[in-house]
């Protein structure tokens, strides 16, 4: 099984090229993550609002590989804690009660490139999988952070910080289903899956 992600199939002929595109896939991803992060719906009862920013991470996890993808969601965290508006309805650095899903999608985004170096992204089923570690993995640091930077309870914090992202979150996860097999079979079209 191939060790690559999308991002090692960009040419680069030399040490310095391939330097500088990977700098710009980082600076890329974390441009696309703070954008997606724009998107954002107020979900009622809930200090934390449905976004973008997780399709995003875990689409860059699984197209940019392991150091790659969590160089791009460090430095979105980094510039983000900085002060550029860019996390979620506009907000930036870490006192609010959504950060620990930004931590979250951190390790998330690495943790999907090391499935996706694996062949995690090449079927349906692979992608489903590897999409499902990736949120799991986003929620198990962001859920507590919400309860403890807010003074919520466990179940409450489950309530407000997990129970309502589901169904977006299996829609977020079907995209990914599609698109990431989809173009490995339009870059690679005679790889095995």
């Amino acid at each position: 099984m191939s060790t690559a992600v999308l991002a090692d199939l960009l040419p680069a002929a030399t040490l310095p090229r391939a330097r500088a595109r990977d700098a710009a896939l980082v600076v890329g991803g974390a441009v696309l993550t703070g954008l997606a992060a724009q998107l954002a719906v107020p979900v009622p009862g809930s200090p934390v609002p449905v976004t973008g920013q997780t399709f995003a991470a875990l689409l860059i996890g699984a197209s940019l590989g392991t150091w790659r993808a969590f160089a791009s969601l460090l430095l979105y965290a980094l510039v983000g804690m900085a002060g550029m508006p860019w996390f979620s309805e506009g907000a930036s650095g870490w006192s609010m009660p959504s950060f620990g899903y930004i931590i979250g999608m951190t390790a998330a985004a690495a943790a999907v490139g090391a499935l996706a170096r694996r062949g995690g992204d090449r079927t349906v089923a692979r992608t489903a999988g590897t999409m499902l570690v990736g949120m799991a993995i986003t929620y198990a640091v962001g859920v507590p952070y919400l309860a403890l930077d807010t003074g919520m309870s466990a179940a409450e914090a489950i309530d407000a910080g997990l129970t309502p992202f589901l169904i977006g979150d299996a829609l977020k996860a079907a995209l990914a289903m599609g698109a990431l097999p989809l173009a490995w079979r339009l870059v690679r079209p005679d790889d095995e899956r």
